[in-house]
Parts: structure tokens; sequence; C-alpha cells
């Protein structure tokens, strides 16, 4: 058994840098933790769990979505933790589509956001905010005790359920109440059988199979026109 977290978030929100906290945190407790990053093109994020001796694995997806990238490959990533005997294993995803819905049913979801990124943007975030059980929001020691306040407000009308707190990717402040929780993740054996929190972005038109041409001829499969 290995307990399985899978973290979400827009790009630069922090996501990295406050896993690495956490695992830092939980190896030394005597606890095997390990990381698969999702992302698209490239990454280098693995350099940085290197440097902490975290076992790591690295999937890019290239011209696919990163979520259904994920979700094709994710039980492949479990099995891999089970045989590194991994007691934790993070997904940490590539966080460039806020309609991304990379959280499972029965594995526990965290969400990084940070403060700059407007007032208004957790109504803009989808699955990934809204079908979390934790939301971590970063970088609160750059805006005022205000801003802080009506962003966690933003948040909360968002996702009513969800455990949110403060957290600090530079100095860790706020990691061991964060770690504490994830003490509490289920341990999953396998994710044969499994579902996802919510539905992934619809997919599969003409340029998902690599048109390039403009035009409404050349636009078959899933489509969706601007009313003007």
């Amino acid at each position: 058994m290995i307990k399985l977290i899978t973290v979400s978030g827009p790009p630069s929100s922090g996501k990295t840098s406050v896993l690495t906290h956490v695992l830092r945190t939980i190896t030394g407790r005597n606890i095997k933790a390990g990381v698969v990053k999702f992302d698209c093109l490239s990454t280098t994020d693995d350099q940085v769990y290197d440097k902490y001796d975290i076992p790591v694995r690295v999937g890019l997806s290239g011209s696919l979505c990163p979520d259904h990238y994920f979700v094709n490959n994710i039980e492949d990533c479990l099995n891999w933790g089970k045989s590194e005997g991994l007691d934790y294993l993070f997904s940490e995803s590539a966080g460039l589509c806020n309609r991304c819905s990379p959280h499972l049913k029965k594995v526990m979801a965290v969400c990084v956001i940070d403060n700059l990124m407007g007032i208004n943007t957790p109504k803009k975030i989808g699955p990934m905010l809204r079908f979390a059980d934790i939301i971590v929001i970063t970088k609160g020691d750059i805006v005022s005790q205000a801003e802080r306040e009506v962003f966690a407000y933003k948040v909360r009308q968002s996702n009513t359920k969800a455990t949110i707190m403060f957290v600090n990717g530079i100095t860790g402040q706020g990691i061991s109440e964060l770690t504490s929780l994830l003490y509490d993740a289920p341990e999953v054996e396998t994710l044969q059988g499994g579902s996802l929190r919510f539905s992934m972005p619809a997919a599969l038109c003409s340029y998902c199979l690599g048109e390039t041409r403009i035009g409404d001829e050349f636009q078959v499969g899933n489509s969706r026109k601007i009313k003007i």
C-alpha cells in the first residue's frame, strides 16, 4: 500500500517549492517519498528533487493534452512507487490549463495557487481547485493582509469544503501544518477501476490530430463557435 497525493496548480504558483519543503519534512522522519513530475515540453524540476535525493520520474506529454497523458500513465507511476518501496508518491501536474482535472476519487488532492494571480482568478480555475481537498495559497508575504483575506474569501467561494492554508514556498512557513494534513492521506493499492473527480477537457478535434489549416471545412470533431 502507498499514499498517493495529486498536486496541481497554475504555472509558477509554487507547486515545486511547496512540494520540496513537504518532502524534506517527510523524509526527515524516515518516511520514504517520491515524485512523478508531469509537464508538457520540458522541465528542470526533477533536478530540484535530485538535489535532495528524492526519487523522481518525469513524464512529458509533448503534443498530447497533459491531463490525458496523466490518466494514461498514473497507474504505471503508482506501480513504480510501489516497486521503489515508497510510503508516499506525489504526482505534480503540468498545471497549464485552468480546465485541467488531475484529481482522482479516493486520492488526496492538493491545489497550489498564489496571491499575485488577481482576486477573480479562483473562479476562473476549474476542477483542479474546485475539487481539491487542500488549497495552498502562496506568496502571501508579498501582498497586504487585506488582499490575503479577500483572495482567501474568493477561494472559499469556489471551493466550500477544502482546507485553505497559506504557505511560504521560500521559507517553508506553514509547511508543518500542511504536512500534518498529508499524513491522513488514504492508502492506495491500485487505481484499476478508480475514476477521476471530474471529466477531462473535451478533446479529439481535427487540430488534435495534426491539422494546421484554418477554416470551417477543416474543423472536424469537437468544435465550438463563439457567438458573434
